[in-house]
């Protein structure tokens, strides 16, 4: 399976006038301890592209990983991480809602899904 990338899409709704303050908690506090869990920072992007107080902002965070070993390898790091939660939770009054996909390029999506 190495070679084939998988892309993790991250995408957070936040509450009005909350964009910035999320990014900046969210490099802080969340991007140091993501890459122990082998993910790796691709794109952040922020829309509308401009920090409001009246407006929400949509945040969409790309990472990739290593084909569905680098997948595996990721969730199982993730789900006994106490901290992981603990962060989301202290992060609620920021964020109006959050989305996690998966997704590849259309070329490995034949070898990924043989197993």
């Amino acid at each position: 399976m190495a070679g084939e990338t998988l892309y993790v899409i991250d995408r957070i709704v936040t509450n009005p006038g909350c964009g910035q303050k999320f990014v900046d908690e969210w490099r802080a506090g969340y991007l140091p301890n993501a890459r122990r869990r082998s993910l790796t920072l691709d794109n952040i992007l922020v829309s509308p592209p401009l920090w409001s107080e009246y407006e929400p902002n949509v945040v969409t965070i790309t990472w990739t990983v290593d084909g569905a070993s680098g997948w595996w390898a990721m969730t199982r790091l993730s789900r006994g991480d106490t901290t992981l939660r603990q962060w989301w939770d202290a992060m609620e009054p920021l964020i109006c809602e959050r989305s996690r996909t998966m997704a590849t390029a259309a070329d490995d999506v034949e070898a990924l899904a043989d197993v």
